[in-house]
């Protein structure tokens, strides 16, 4: 072995750290490229099979289109080829024995199929449905659970990886004479000085790589990757849980099909969308795989720094937005904030901190002052309503820290410059750097409050887009914006997706809501409890959110049906809306009367609202014209709610449709929740291993009775627990004050 060198260790000992971290690199490389590829070639096969199936229900005459009317099919009609799949599947051998058909006629038809077959396979969309868990569908979504379960750090991994290849190959080989008193010899002079600074250098990579953890995150990435496969049920129900994370990797894998890639881009104009694309999205801090669009978006909102990002309700802003602050974490920045409407406060800090590293702090409610000295303290992602903006403490923390980023979500609550909040925002909007205004409402019904919203991020852009580029249309309007707006819809990008998401809406209870709920549970009424977010219609902040799901679903033209257990719930809702209500169905309509409820809800042009007993409506109606469901409460049964979903989710249903599920904090509803979960994976595993469990889900369903009376115990402990805190606490303060 060579010599120790001076204030270091001997070659042999750093050629053989790095021969063996080259070789866990090399390990990962292959190991993501063997699971990528196992995904890739499950993917081809469903896709190949789509494409059979579309090109076998396409008939045979469709040939002479392609041809321009020059090929003549009677021939292969006659011989029995009545599908263009048929034609593709034959050879040329085949086809030249029809009578009729020659070598030139043969070889049309083979070119014309297969030009058709080409265009199917550009536009086919493959979907996941676990209600058709065919083999191939299974074989993709196990292929698939490996990737997401090693998540975003199995690509950074083997980003890595290549770079440790990239950097310690050349040194190993250029230190290589450095390892032994005899290969040196043979060297010469000049190759072991060369040697010698390539083991140096060689030592200070390796150390800077054990600094930044390499090591081990290739050693816990290989462990990862070389699982064994799951079971396919595990699989399927990983899927039914995180479907967009499989969805994400699968985009990552495939050229997504169908997805125009301008549509994808918000046909921004192509130098805009070229130095967006090579604007650097480091995920460091990211926790949940984007797909290609949502990488789009967010480094749309780093390269353009103040921007609207105003994608159709479903499309993940909320995403797009944590991953953009996630980069700025990865690049220095430590604090940010987001401003958002009260019914949506606990939803962002429940995102944030899964889909990110980031903490999140809730400054809202009795402890947003601890929030608040916390996130300054320590950094994150404070959370503050457009109220809670114009606080004093919230404007001061502006000249204590420096924020990387503010976000405002739902901005077109800010349009009216006029208002305090919109002078709030425009405050902050003056002295960040960098804003992301989030908004689904589009942007052509609403040039003018679109116009107030670009005046706060980008005035310069004001004279381009004043009222005569407005008057010459939506198109001359996005193009003078483009620079600070990008627009996507669901049509465009969502080729492949399920056509369910499910979405729950956390709230906190308002003062009457929390009355009438400690009085429900004091009496230990189980359904009152259930209820009690919509005693007092006018304090209800569960009916507060609803409103806002329900307006915007107009404002994009959606139909909505609302179900829940409760008719005077449903009064309730039908009192609050002002828009064109059907129902509600209930247990006093006979079928005939039912169906045409459903028929005139279905036929009404534009947005309408039907309202459902989810004990009525849930089951035998179909309800396919609606694509925004509403849950008023959770259901003690989970397949009432399923039974509810799927009278939308059935042949003809021409949208993705949106589950929202309305939730009240620290409740019944969380309690609820929290039970059933536990039970949820038995109850999924059981249902679909039986006949008789999909037959009679009353068989597997959780007891009624049993779980209110467990529910109300629990809640009853809770709230007289909290109830001895807080009086304990008050006569400590009067012991202090005497």
């Amino acid at each position: 072995m060579g010599e120790r060198r001076r204030g270091g260790r001997r070659p042999g000992a750093v050629l053989a750290e790095a021969q063996g971290l080259r070789a866990a690199a090399a390990a990962v490389v292959a190991d993501h490229r063997g699971a990528v590829e196992e995904a890739r070639l499950a993917y081809v096969a469903l896709r190949d099979r789509l494409v059979r199936e579309e090109l076998g229900a396409i008939a045979v005459a469709r040939l002479r289109d392609v041809t321009e009317g020059r090929l003549r099919v009677g021939a292969l009609e006659a011989a029995g080829l009545g599908t263009v799949r048929q034609v593709a599947e034959a050879s040329g051998y085949t086809l030249r024995l029809i009578p009729g058909v020659g070598a030139q006629t043969a070889a049309q038809a083979l070119a014309a199929a297969g030009q058709i077959a080409r265009a199917v396979e550009e536009t086919v969309a493959v979907r996941l449905d676990v209600e058709q868990q065919d083999t191939m569908s299974t074989a993709l979504v196990v292929a698939l659970q490996r990737l997401v379960a090693a998540g975003p750090q199995a690509r950074r991994a083997r980003d890595t990886a290549e770079r440790v290849q990239a950097e310690v190959e050349p040194l190993v080989a250029a230190a290589r004479p450095a390892r032994g008193v005899l290969r040196g010899l043979f060297a010469g002079r000049e190759r072991r000085a060369q040697a010698q600074a390539a083991v140096e250098r060689l030592e200070k990579v390796l150390a800077g790589f054990g600094a930044q953890e390499v090591p081990v995150l290739l050693a816990q990435t290989s462990v990862d990757l070389l699982r064994p496969p799951v079971d396919p049920v595990e699989a399927w129900t990983d899927f039914e849980l995180r479907s967009a994370d499989y969805y994400g990797v699968l985009g990552g894998i495939v050229e997504e099909a169908g997805a125009e890639p301008s549509a994808a881009e918000g046909f921004l104009p192509e130098e805009l969308s070229d130095r967006v694309r090579a604007e650097p999205l480091d995920d460091a801090h990211c926790r949940v795989s984007l797909r290609g669009y949502q990488a789009f978006g967010a480094r749309f909102a780093l390269a353009q720094r103040r921007v609207i990002i105003g994608d159709e309700m479903g499309l993940g802003k909320t995403v797009q937005a944590i991953a953009v602050l996630a980069h700025l974490r990865a690049r220095g920045s430590t604090h940010f904030l987001v401003v958002c409407p009260a019914s949506v406060l606990i939803n962002w800090t429940r995102e944030v901190e899964s889909r990110s590293t980031l903490r999140a702090f809730r400054v809202h409610g009795q402890e947003r002052e601890a929030a608040l000295a916390e996130w300054l303290r320590d950094g994150g992602v404070a959370v503050v309503t457009f109220d809670g903006l114009r606080r004093p403490e919230v404007a001061e923390a502006a000249e204590a820290v420096e924020v990387g980023m503010v976000v405002v979500d739902e901005a077109h609550f800010v349009k009216n410059p006029a208002t305090q909040r919109s002078r709030a925002v425009a405050a902050w909007a003056e002295r960040v750097e960098r804003v992301l205004f989030l908004t689904g409402t589009p942007m052509e019904n609403r040039v003018e409050e679109f116009r107030s919203l670009v005046r706060y991020l980008r005035p310069d852009l004001m004279p381009l887009a004043q009222q005569g580029s407005a008057a010459a249309g939506s198109v001359a309007f996005r193009k003078a914006v483009a620079p600070a707006y990008l627009r996507r819809n669901q049509r465009d990008v969502l080729t492949e997706l399920p056509e369910v998401v499910h979405v729950d809406e956390w709230e906190e209870f308002s003062p009457a809501d929390l009355a009438a709920y400690r009085s429900a549970v004091a009496a230990g009424n189980f359904p009152a409890m259930r209820r009690a977010g919509y005693a007092d219609p006018a304090e209800s902040a569960k009916l507060r959110r609803l409103l806002e799901i329900v307006r915007k679903a107009a404002d994009s033209g959606l139909k909505v049906v609302v179900f829940s257990f409760f008719r005077d719930v449903l009064a309730a809702v039908h009192m609050a809306l002002d828009q064109r209500v059907f129902g509600p169905i209930d247990g006093s309509l006979d079928a005939v009367r039912r169906q045409e409820v459903v028929d005139g809800f279905a036929a009404a042009p534009g947005h309408a609202v039907l309202l459902c007993q989810i004990q009525a409506g849930g089951v035998g109606l179909n309800i396919q014209a609606a694509s925004v469901v509403i849950l008023c409460e959770p259901q003690v049964k989970p397949t009432l709610e399923e039974q509810a979903v799927a009278r939308s989710r059935r042949m003809g249903q021409v949208r993705r449709v949106r589950v929202h599920r309305l939730l009240a904090t620290d409740s019944v509803d969380q309690r609820m929740l929290d039970l059933l979960r536990a039970k949820g994976r038995l109850f999924d595993d059981y249902a679909r291993r039986s006949e008789v469990a999909e037959s009679t889900p009353e068989a597997v369903d959780v007891s009624e009775r049993s779980l209110a009376a467990l529910i109300v115990e629990e809640e009853q402990l809770r709230l007289a627990s909290s109830e001895d805190g807080r009086a304990a606490e008050g006569h400590s303060s009067a012991s202090v004050r005497r």
